[in-house]
């Protein structure tokens, strides 16, 4: 009678969840999610560097940056694309 080891079918099953978690940062919304992040702390950047750092509009832009982040860390990534965008407006009012 032979006996089944546990390790290979952890590590198997250790594989299964990795996979599934990693699959979620690949769908779109995610993907829209941290390119409109990294744009819009582009154009913040580019506006503290011009001078506008003072502004309303670039501190509310901050703001929503800040909060886009987070909620791309808890995967809620249709709020996130939406204050990204929101604070890319405000960088562009900004700068009028």
């Amino acid at each position: 009678m032979t006996t089944i080891s546990t390790r290979p079918i952890l590590l198997l099953l250790s594989c299964l969840v990795l996979g599934a978690c990693s699959g979620r940062i690949a769908q779109p919304i995610a993907q829209e999610c941290g390119e409109t992040l990294r744009l819009a702390d582009k154009e913040l950047e580019d506006a503290k560097v011009s001078g506008f750092s003072s502004s309303i509009q670039w501190i509310k832009a901050a703001n929503l940056i800040a909060g886009a982040k987070i909620q791309q860390q808890l995967e809620r990534y249709e709020s996130c694309v939406d204050k990204a965008k929101r604070a890319r407006l405000y960088i562009e009012e900004a700068q009028k």
